[in-house]
């Protein structure tokens, strides 16, 4: 992953909405049937009907969130779920104080 990614990533406005619904999933979806919510992550499905897309937009961004390290994923029988990475959240800073 390099740097490029990650501001690749950070550089799209729904990517953005997507990291900020999951810095507190339990206020922003519902509750699923399977996965917990906070341990597991959000199913993608949760989120690409909130970001009012279907269902291979919602598998490219999150690929490239994932490409970049902001986002780690799960399966749990056919569903993806998605969590944020809270500590590669935090370099973001300290990458931007390099350029």
């Amino acid at each position: 992953m390099s740097d490029a990614d990650l501001f690749r990533a950070v550089g799209n406005e729904r990517r953005l909405q997507i990291l900020q619904w999951l810095r507190d999933p339990v206020a922003h979806f519902p509750p699923q049937r399977d996965g917990d919510l906070v341990e597991d992550g959000v199913c993608g499905q949760f989120i690409a009907d909130k970001l009012g897309v279907n269902a291979s937009t919602l598998s490219e961004h999150m690929r490239v969130l994932q490409a970049s390290g902001l986002v780690t994923a799960k399966r749990i029988r056919q569903w993806t779920f998605y969590r944020r990475d809270d500590e590669k959240l935090a370099t973001i800073p300290s990458i931007v104080g390099t350029i």
